[in-house]
């Protein structure tokens, strides 16, 4: 074996994605995207079947016992995976193209545009993000589309601020340069050129986010502003498990499944960081 080959086994071998909680992260975000896509073939009941008795505890029978209702846990876990995920992905892909977008324009054109755009980032950084999801929730009405779009308005801010500082960064660069010379309009320079060295940084935080958008979805489906009932929705779940504590398990799994998509989506997002940070990729290699 010749000395290249064996470089680049040792460099496999220390690999990002070799690490325990990163195989974990990824083991567990396939394991919930095949749950979601798979749960009418794994659920063994529907989400709203009422065919069993009232508050039954774990048993064989009722992997996760049955709520208030006389409804399978287990089978509206695997449901709600059908409900908080598909959402997730979709509220982060939108947030990540408007912060982009907003960050892109700021940081190429400067000037009065840059300093309107990110006072009126600034204007959603000055609250906190899940009280001004409440608000915006609360103003729409208690839907589980609108929870989407107030978890949205408050995370498209964070992308525009990075994406802006990247930018900021880039285009004084010789080869931004270079294309402004050779007669490219400004949208062709920001798509062509800026956006390669732009999205590692943005995919990162669009893979840390997609725990977070679960976890405020969850959060204000718990305080009845997003998922209503009968929707097998893991934080309406829990807040049904809130209201009938002395049954731990009405609340207790679906809050287990917001934990390990929450920890499985934070494990991918810090490895594709080490992957992506060439410094860092550098540390881990020493």
């Amino acid at each position: 074996m010749t000395a290249p080959d064996l470089a680049r086994g040792a460099r496999r071998a220390r690999s990002p994605w070799r690490r325990a909680l990163a195989l974990l992260g990824a083991v567990l975000v396939v394991a919930w995207v095949l749950v979601a896509v798979l749960a009418p073939l794994l659920a063994p009941q529907g989400p709203l079947d009422q065919l069993s008795p009232k508050l039954l505890p774990p048993s064989a029978e009722h992997f996760f016992g049955t709520d208030e209702l006389g409804r399978d846990v287990f089978s509206r876990v695997l449901y709600g995976a059908r409900v908080s995920l598909p959402l997730a992905f979709a509220l982060v892909a939108l947030a990540t193209v408007l912060g982009s977008a907003v960050g892109t324009v700021a940081g190429y054109f400067g000037g009065w545009v840059d300093g309107a755009l990110m006072r009126l980032a600034d204007l959603v950084f000055a609250f906190p993000g899940i009280i001004l999801a409440m608000a915006v929730a609360a103003a729409l009405g208690p839907q589980l589309r609108n929870a989407v779009l107030a978890v949205v308005v408050v995370s498209w801010p964070s992308y525009a601020r990075l994406v802006r500082g990247l930018v900021l960064s880039a285009r004084d660069a010789e080869y931004v340069t270079a294309s402004r010379l050779l007669g490219s309009s400004a949208l062709r320079t920001m798509l062509v050129d800026l956006r390669p060295n732009i999205a590692g940084p943005v995919l990162v935080m669009a893979a840390l986010d997609v725990g977070n958008a679960v976890l405020l979805l969850s959060g204000l489906s718990f305080l009845g502003l997003g998922a209503q009932p009968p929707t097998a929705e893991w934080g309406a779940m829990v807040a049904a498990g809130a209201e009938n504590f002395d049954r731990w398990w009405v609340g207790l799994f679906p809050g287990l499944a917001i934990l390990t998509v929450v920890l499985a989506f934070n494990f991918v997002g810090d490895t594709l960081r080490d992957a992506l940070d060439p410094r860092t990729a550098r540390a881990i290699r020493e």
